[in-house]
């Protein structure tokens, strides 16, 4: 059995950077709460994807809660979700109150379908908000979204917590909406072990939701809160570990661009195999290289042979619609989620991989269509 090769896992940069920034904030003791690593990583983020503000929290669904929250989402209101996605974007809906209605995906993006929703906008007018995902660092289709949301003055929230590098028609994914969403999980494209970051060109809803994610501490001399609040600031250290990944983003954009393109050259003439779908107003960052299968050849065989070699591999999302927990909310569209859960496999996408590694992964796979 060969060395492990993981999903996507956390890759510091070679130069040190992080380790500059948590050094400054031990050498200043500002460890915790926040602290200048904070402040600098918002407005560096904020930079970078072209929003005028952030606010740096303790994770990607932190930022969709105080998204909800900001956008006015309360008991009873109707939130429009993507099925196909993790359950964090789902979650905060419930945190609210609210009551989420799935919508289905399309094979052109792997994201929500402009037709299923404005289906769901028939069926549900008063919508209160609509949150995107950018699945797997595949834009979705945000001119036909932002033009529909509009139509039914609906906030839109851009959950991109897979898609920090991706753009769209030249844009930054996460910056279409009224807000959006970032993750730094470990197995994102860059990471500070775990914070999110939700930014906005609304100023005013970004300072109102660090209010709230400070425990809603009114300005007094003593604990004083008028608003229910939420311990949800990302501290200092992490924020520091974040602002040496960021400067390295470009370059961890290119190598996941690199892999995919190894593994669609390489096993894209397969039978049966097709890749994530590409759009020619589409740069995805390839967070994670996917494929589904068509033919003798299952997403299971690939799976538990790389298992057997070490080496880690997933399904596509399981889609929210059919999870013990949502099943009971309302789902609009066809079976396309469905299917690409299915026949769906995310291949191990580390950018830490070498070639060796990706021949190794390639030769395992290859192996199957000659049995």
């Amino acid at each position: 059995m060969g060395e492990r090769i993981f999903l996507s896992s956390p890759h510091m940069s070679d130069e040190g950077y992080e380790m500059q920034y948590v050094k400054e904030a031990f050498d200043t003791n500002w460890i915790a709460p926040l602290g200048e690593n904070v402040n600098q990583f918002e407005q560096e983020l904020a930079s970078k994807v072209g929003s005028k503000s952030a606010a740096a929290l303790s994770s990607g669904t932190a930022a969709i809660h105080l998204a909800l929250k900001a956008a006015g989402v309360g008991k009873g209101d109707i939130v429009f979700c993507p099925t196909l996605t993790f359950s964090a974007t789902a979650n905060p809906i419930i945190y609210q109150n609210a009551i989420p209605v799935f919508i289905d995906s399309d094979y052109e993006t792997w994201n929500m379908c402009p037709k299923a929703l404005e289906e769901a906008f028939e069926k549900y007018p008063n919508v209160k908000a609509v949150i995107v995902v950018h699945l797997y660092g595949l834009s979705a289709d945000m001119d036909k979204i932002v033009e529909i949301c509009k139509k039914y003055n609906a906030v839109l929230i851009e959950d991109a917590a897979e898609s920090l590098g991706t753009y769209y028609k030249g844009k930054h994914t996460g910056t279409f909406g009224d807000f959006g969403i970032f993750s730094f999980n470990g197995n994102k494209i860059i990471t500070t072990s775990g914070g999110g970051m939700l930014v906005s060109d609304n100023e005013e809803k970004i300072e109102k939701t660090r209010f709230w994610a400070t425990q809603s501490r009114d300005a007094a001399r003593h604990y004083q809160h008028s608003e229910l609040g939420f311990n949800y600031r990302m501290s200092n250290i992490v924020a520091g570990i974040g602002r040496g990944q960021l400067k390295v983003l470009d370059n961890r954009v290119k190598k996941k661009n690199y892999i995919f393109e190894y593994y669609k050259r390489e096993l894209g003439g397969l039978e049966g195999i097709e890749f994530m779908p590409s759009n020619e107003w589409n740069e995805p960052n390839y967070w994670l290289s996917s494929m589904t299968l068509s033919g003798k050849v299952r997403p299971l065989d690939i799976m538990e042979v790389l298992e057997k070699e070490n080496i880690e591999s997933r399904p596509i999302w399981k889609p929210m619609h059919k999870q013990p927990f949502f099943k009971k909310y309302d789902f609009v569209g066809t079976n396309v989620s469905e299917n690409l859960f299915e026949n769906g496999v995310c291949l191990p996408s580390d950018t830490k991989m070498t070639d060796s590694d990706l021949a190794r992964v390639v030769e395992i796979i290859k192996g199957l269509w000659l049995k």
